[in-house]
């Protein structure tokens, strides 16, 4: 925070060189831009770009603390699975935020007020109520009043103030949006990669922000307020059309000038699909495979649930001449190991590891692995598998010798507990700026896996996109060209039936929940249209529009609660779905204490949620049963080098604990049903 308020200009003298030229032209000097010269309609895309940036990686980390995700990469593995939390998390979202947004939005609002255009100081706000509520969800305390001010060391403020100024902040926006600019002042349009202007729009946003910030306080009887909501919602989108979306691309190979990932893409992009690492949960898949545990199969599973190739053939040319597509499997890292199934993922990763999961291999030419299986049952299930998936194998003692044949998506290890991890499939795509591959074109955001070595000159990155052997579809929120969604209409729903069942008018409340349900589907359907026009699912048929008669059977069936049966379980649980990869799924299950079930005569809201076999978190989460706030992960601790390092003074003179391992069971201001039960977690 000291000397990095105006780094974001670095981006924009890197950028000047590319298609994003234009945005500087306008400046005094175009070849040395300054905080006094960069224009405000120049600064807000690089805001907006940053925001997302910022939200990506806060998106994804907390999607694994709230089940949506497996990883096995280390660090975030101990928000999905082992709960052994630690400060390796913390660092990026606060750096991101301050660095590269929160650093410049003084500055655009100071420049802006001066021009009279008032349409950018409300943008300000925005970012400004957006970034900091963030920060408030995550870390709890943090430098606020005294932020951006120019000061080395400065004071935190506690939850409410965060919480207050941002709710202020918005109210402010919705003024200042609605007043005519300076005839002299930039449009809005001119500067505004989300709303593309329309200033109507973004009033709406804002309505839709202060009616999720007030649920936020569902817990406080003095501050909740339910009409007051759905005043908010009534001011707010009003469909899909009023949808705020960052849009993401795949036409640009530059890379960020702070942590190297592509400028264009979206943000959840950049961290839960560039690399191999991240799974969906078989929580999560669980939801859309089976809701409400009637056989009803989501016709939204087969968009965001990835798939790959299997049962390749190759033609005499090695390119691919038959295939099935084959759905991914959850990561279940919840379950109890079982003696009836040994070789289950539970007893996998209990014996191999938490983040043991493993990333696959291409065949381009028939590989031979041989597995020492010394348990005898094991051994015999392992074969078992070999056959069924149609490989040749031979066995002799303990050993398997598996053929892979030219083709094959594999696991390249001799360890056989890991062979069977191709049915993970990873959440990967592919951007021009990540893929490595040269010839894969923009309109391919598919995953094709490294082979295990060249062939015919062709380096062995690019073996399986040559053969066109597909290792992954993706998933629909987390391509590069996925829209981050911001504020959406389906979201506007889902509060609203849970505000309605808050009041007990159940027949509202299913309204609402239908309603919800419907623009999402049509929210993904419309994406998924424009992906078709596009040409994308020429290569990658997940991103293809659903078939509209699975649309209707869906809606019709058991697995969509009726007017009769709806419970708030319903309602969360299909908000949980169409939120995805989003903070606030684990914002709303911090308000439900998660599986406790003590909240209100709601019940269980999110059923089979809970520390799994390979819990490790004691320290950290130091509750002792479920109805203990200090059971569950209800906040990161913060950043070591900021705020401990260099400020520790001022930290810990308002929360004295953080600094303490089990900082990360500490309540939230919002998530404590009084002043006095939060400002006692900060004193005591």
């Amino acid at each position: 925070m000291k000397n990095l308020k105006y780094i974001i200009l670095g981006s924009l003298m890197l950028l000047g060189v590319t298609s994003c030229k234009k945005w500087l032209d306008v400046n005094t000097d175009q070849d040395n831009p300054n905080n006094q010269s960069v224009s405000v309609q120049n600064r807000l895309p690089w805001i907006e770009h940053f925001y997302q940036y910022t939200a990506g990686v806060t998106n994804y980390r907390t999607s694994c603390i709230a089940g949506v995700y497996y990883t096995n990469s280390a660090t975030p593995n101990t928000l999905s699975t082992t709960w052994q939390c630690t400060n390796a998390n913390s660092t990026t979202p606060y750096q991101t935020w301050f660095v590269e947004v929160s650093s410049n939005l003084v500055d655009m609002y100071g420049t802006a007020q001066k021009q009279g255009a008032y349409h950018y100081m409300a943008a300000a706000d925005v970012f400004h109520a957006l970034g900091y509520m963030e920060m408030l969800d995550i870390y709890g305390e943090m430098p606020y009043t005294e932020a951006g001010t120019g000061n080395p060391s400065p004071k935190p403020d506690d939850g409410k103030t965060i919480y207050n100024g941002c709710m202020a902040k918005l109210n402010e926006a919705i003024s200042l949006f609605s007043k005519a600019q300076e005839a002299a002042a930039p449009t809005l349009a001119t500067g505004d990669l989300w709303g593309g202007g329309d200033v109507n729009k973004w009033i709406k946003m804002c309505w839709g922000l202060k009616a999720r910030y007030m649920l936020k306080v569902s817990k406080k009887t003095d501050l909740y307020n339910a009409d007051s909501i759905l005043y908010c919602l009534s001011k707010g989108p009003q469909s899909i059309a009023d949808n705020m979306v960052g849009p993401g691309y795949n036409n640009s190979t530059v890379t960020d000038y702070l942590l190297g990932d592509p400028v264009v893409t979206n943000g959840n992009f950049d961290y839960a699909a560039y690399g191999s690492t991240v799974r969906m949960s078989q929580y999560y898949y669980n939801l859309l495979a089976n809701m409400r545990s009637v056989g009803v199969t989501d016709p939204r599973l087969s968009k965001i649930v990835p798939s790959y190739m299997t049962n390749v053939k190759l033609d005499a040319n090695n390119r691919v001449s038959s295939y099935t597509w084959t759905r991914s499997i959850g990561v279940d890292s919840y379950s109890p190991q079982t003696a009836s199934a040994p070789l289950s993922l539970a007893n996998r990763l209990a014996k191999g590891g938490a983040t043991s999961i493993v990333s696959p291999s291409y065949a381009g030419v028939s590989v031979n692995i041989t597995y020492a299986i010394a348990d005898a049952t094991d051994r015999t299930n392992f074969i078992n598998a070999q056959i069924a998936a149609g490989r040749p194998y031979t066995n002799t003692g303990n050993n398997v010798v598996v053929t892979y044949k030219p083709g094959s998506i594999f696991i390249n290890s001799t360890n056989y507990l890991y062979a069977g991890d191709t049915a993970y499939v990873n959440m990967r795509s592919s951007a021009i700026a990540t893929s490595g591959i040269v010839a894969q074109g923009q309109t391919d955001v598919s995953w094709y896996p490294p082979a295990t070595a060249t062939r015919a000159g062709i380096p062995a990155a690019a073996v399986g996109f040559t053969d066109g052997v597909v290792a992954s579809t993706g998933s629909f929120q987390v391509r590069p060209v996925s829209d981050q969604e911001i504020v959406t209409y389906h979201e506007m729903n889902f509060i609203k039936a849970e505000v309605y069942m808050r009041k007990g008018d159940v027949a509202n409340a299913y309204t609402a929940y239908i309603a919800a349900i419907q623009a999402h589907i049509n929210m993904m359907q419309a994406k998924l249209t424009q992906w078709k026009a596009a040409g994308y699912s020429a290569t990658n048929p997940d991103m293809a529009p659903m078939d509209q008669t699975a649309i209707n059977t869906y809606l019709a069936s058991t697995a969509v609660a009726n007017a009769g049966n709806i419970t708030m379980a319903d309602i969360m649980l299909q908000k949980y779905i169409a939120m995805g990869c989003s903070i606030e799924n684990w914002n709303d299950m911090r308000r439900f204490n998660f599986s406790a079930g003590d909240v209100g005569s709601f019940g269980v809201v999110y059923p089979g949620y809970d520390r799994g076999p390979l819990f490790t978190g004691a320290a950290q989460l130091t509750g002792s049963s479920k109805t203990d706030p200090r059971y569950w992960i209800r906040r990161w601790a913060l950043p070591p080098t900021y705020e401990i390092n260099y400020n520790s003074i001022n930290t810990l003179a308002l929360n004295p604990h953080a600094t303490d391992v089990n900082i990360w069971s500490m309540p939230v201001w919002w998530d404590c049903a009084t002043d006095d039960q939060y400002y006692g977690y900060l004193k005591k």
